[in-house]
């Protein structure tokens, strides 16, 4: 089931939007992501919070730390997916994002086998190296969850070596660095797609400091897919429990844009 509503995300051209699950609640939370799927959303990536997030910017270091301090736990997020699932008859593809040490923590082959009970279709894993993917993938395909790679503008071979193995979809970084707003992105995305490409016909989705819908336009030109993190949780921060309204207008334009 996982792999199916991921392959639909790309049917057409994707707008992945994350947030930090319990930031600033578990229930506003729960409305958030339903208000992004509503709005066109694709897919949409839940934030596990974690003291140490080494591969994030200020806003959702930020995002972390509010939902740590409210009290959020891994299985407080695996019981709002099943909520999202069963309650409120979510269809889009869901998505943990999380570093390895909760996963390690919880136990593989427990984690994804929740992953499946509640309805999570893949883990994003930052901390995770290509080169240590293997240990988790062997227990996470036989839960139908999908571990996404993610390649970073770095060397060609690498770029290649990387794309070959993916499941899901690539997670092609923009730029080098954390999470972030970026006023520009210079890294030429179109060649890394090219690279992508020749090795793998998995969809490639660009994100790390897209925010503006020209930056939007601009990626889904060359890729799959679109994801947009720090710039829907700078709204959350700004807006708090009502951030309803301002989050389903973003994510339109986003949607608009990719289109």
């Amino acid at each position: 089931m996982g792999s199916l509503r991921l392959r639909a995300a790309f049917e057409k051209k994707a707008f992945i939007g994350f947030l930090t699950g319990g930031d600033p609640s578990l229930a506003d939370t729960r409305r958030y992501i339903n208000a992004m799927a509503d709005a066109g959303a694709s897919l949409v990536e839940i934030g596990i919070p974690f003291s140490d997030p080494v591969a994030e910017g200020p806003a959702i270091q930020d995002a972390s730390v509010r939902a740590l301090t409210g009290g959020t736990t891994p299985e407080q997020l695996f019981e709002l997916v099943q909520a999202l699932r069963q309650e409120d008859g979510l269809a889009i593809p869901l998505a943990l994002m999380t570093y390895l040490n909760p996963v390690f923590h919880y136990g593989y082959e427990r984690f994804c086998a929740r992953c499946l009970e509640v309805g999570v279709d893949a883990l994003i894993i930052p901390d995770l190296p290509f080169e240590e993917q293997a240990e988790v993938r062997q227990v996470a395909r036989r839960f139908d969850v999908a571990v996404i790679s993610m390649v970073a503008p770095t060397s060609a071979e690498r770029v290649r070596m990387i794309a070959a193995e993916a499941e899901g979809f690539v997670y092609l970084v923009s730029s080098l660095g954390v999470t972030g707003v970026r006023s520009k992105i210079t890294t030429d995305i179109a060649a890394i797609v090219a690279e992508i490409r020749s090795v793998t016909d998995v969809p490639v989705a660009v994100g790390f400091g897209i925010s503006t819908p020209e930056q939007a336009a601009a990626m889904a030109a060359c890729a799959d897919g679109v994801i947009v993190g720090s710039a829907i949780v700078n709204l959350i921060a700004q807006h708090g429990s009502d951030a309803d309204q301002a989050i389903a207008e973003y994510v339109r334009s986003m949607v608009q844009a990719t289109q």
